[in-house]
């Protein structure tokens, strides 16, 4: 398997890219799709430089109709699904910015659920298990994602489960032993501070953070870093804990 910047609804989303689409069989959408979409939704938006021109409509003939907005529901949310999974809550929040009514919105929404094409369940633990393996992303920092994506608390808890305590202290160690590997010639005390960091950054407890670094600079080849790790006291360490050195990506 293959993830916080804010973007608008119908382009991709760089903490959900297409590679989420596809774990729930999405079809990645063209760049000729893309900007088909951004077209007809510059006209919902009364954008004047996208629509046809007043001499373009008298050759067509008389001009459309309004749409009935149970259909305009309707292409929002496929257009939206086209790109990647939506959550529940996305959709609604995308069709009333949109100015579709709250009944209307339900009322397509509640179908497309029937359907399977709005699963909150799926989307959470497809979100799990690839922010996590992918990233590293660890339990709490996981929760908050799904919840500002509006997935409700029992299946966030339900998708959670896949990332047990274990698992989490793996992961944990992976990400620190990578980055060791990179770390150069650094003074002990600046690696703590940036290890335990990025790990913080990434939803992981002080404790297991401190306990996983300290673990590692035990284990590390500089006979400096490994001696300053056994005379290290972890529950004394949490001073040294400065600001990650990278966001999430």
């Amino acid at each position: 398997m293959r993830p916080d910047h804010e973007t608008r609804d119908d382009v991709v989303d760089l903490d959900a890219p297409l590679w989420l689409g596809e774990e729930l069989g999405y079809r990645a959408r063209e760049p000729r799709d893309r900007a088909e979409d951004q077209q007809t939704e510059d006209q919902h938006r009364g954008d004047t430089s996208a629509a046809p021109r007043r001499g373009d409509a008298a050759r067509q003939g008389e001009a459309r109709p309004p749409k009935d907005p149970a259909e305009q529901a309707r292409e929002i949310c496929l257009r939206l699904l086209a790109v990647r999974p939506r959550t529940r809550a996305e959709l609604t929040q995308a069709l009333r910015k949109r100015g579709v009514a709250d009944e209307v919105s339900n009322a397509v929404l509640d179908r497309y659920r029937e359907v399977g094409m709005i699963d909150d369940a799926a989307f959470a633990k497809a979100w799990v298990a690839s922010r996590h393996h992918g990233r590293g992303l660890a339990r709490r920092a996981l929760a908050g994602e799904l919840h500002r994506r509006g997935v409700d608390k029992e299946l966030v808890g339900a998708a959670l489960e896949e990332v047990d305590d274990e698992t989490e202290a793996a992961t944990a160690r992976e990400l620190v032993d990578r980055r060791l590997r990179s770390a150069g010639s650094a003074e002990p005390e600046v690696l703590l501070r940036r290890l335990v960091g990025m790990l913080a950054r990434r939803g992981y407890p002080p404790g297991l953070a401190i306990r996983v670094v300290k673990e590692a600079l035990a284990a590390a080849a500089d006979e400096r870093t490994a001696s300053y790790a056994e005379l290290l006291d972890p529950d004394a360490a949490s001073d040294l804990v400065g600001e990650p050195d990278e966001p999430i990506r």
